[in-house]
Formats: C-alpha cells, structure tokens, sequence
C-alpha cells in the first residue's frame, strides 16, 4: 500500500542576512550622502556608493532559503532561485535531524563529508544519498521537515 504524501514547501527568512545587509547599504549611502553634501567630485560619491548595488544582488540572491519536497525531489532554492539544489528522493539512503556548529556559519558550504545549505540557526535535516554524499538542510522547522522527507522516502 502507498501512502499518501502531500507536497511541502517552506520559506526560512534569513533575518540576520537582511539586517546586515541592510546595515551595510544604509552606511555606503550615508558617507556617499555625506560627501555629496559636502560638494566631493562625482566619481568619489559614485565610489562611495556603487557596493550598495553589489549588496542588492547579494541579498536578492541569498535573502531565504526555501525548501520544496515533492514525491520525487527535494529542491532547495535562495532568494529569487538562481542558486538552487535538487536531490532525487530515490537517492536518499536515511534523513536525520541534527545541528549545526557556529563554525560552520550559514550559506552554502562544503562541510566534513558534504554539503550545508542553511540561512539561519543551527537545526537542519541531515539527508545520506546512497553514493555517500551527505547534505544538511538548514530549517527553523527541522521536525516537519524530518517528517516530509521520511513520508516522500516512504512512497519510492
């Protein structure tokens, strides 16, 4: 018998991402700001404020990390989804809850026997694929998510 499975899909802000990233634009516009004000050249204030737009691509980039489980796939994507990840369920040998070190910081990283993908915290799904690689998922919902997962390895 198969079980039913309902697909998920879940949003974690990467709130600590935001607001130093905000910070770090509201700066760069102020001197930038500042120096126009203070009748600078041109090329000085433009300087002075060109990281902002670097900082905008960064955050559209990284700004969440949404996690989308299907009945075949696990696809994680940032922000608006150019960085993106898709695991086959079938290749998934075991899931696990587990946590994060604060050494291993947020972002996606190579990490002693594979890969993380987190936004913030330090609660993920541990996910083993048979050709053992290893991913951790970071999530602010690690139970549900658990859950999901075990239920789509349920109906291969």
């Amino acid at each position: 018998m198969v079980n039913s499975f309902e697909n998920y899909e879940h949003a974690q802000a990467g709130t600590l991402m935001r607001i130093l990233l905000g910070v770090l634009m509201l700066f760069f516009c102020s001197v930038a700001t500042g120096l126009l004000i203070a009748g600078k050249e041109a090329s000085a204030v433009i300087g002075t404020a060109s990281p902002v737009g670097l900082l905008l691509v960064i955050l559209a980039l990284f700004h969440s990390l949404t996690v989308r489980v299907s009945a075949e796939l696990i696809h994680l994507s940032f922000g608006i989804g150019l960085v993106s990840k898709s695991i086959a369920v079938r290749e998934i040998e075991s899931a696990s809850i587990a946590r994060t070190r604060w050494y291993n910081g947020w972002g996606i990283k190579k990490i002693s026997g594979g890969w993380l993908f987190n936004i913030s915290g330090f609660d993920t799904v541990e996910l083993k694929l048979g050709n053992g690689r290893r991913y951790l998922i970071g999530t602010d919902e690690p139970e549900r998510l658990y859950e999901v997962i075990e239920s789509a390895m349920a109906n291969v």
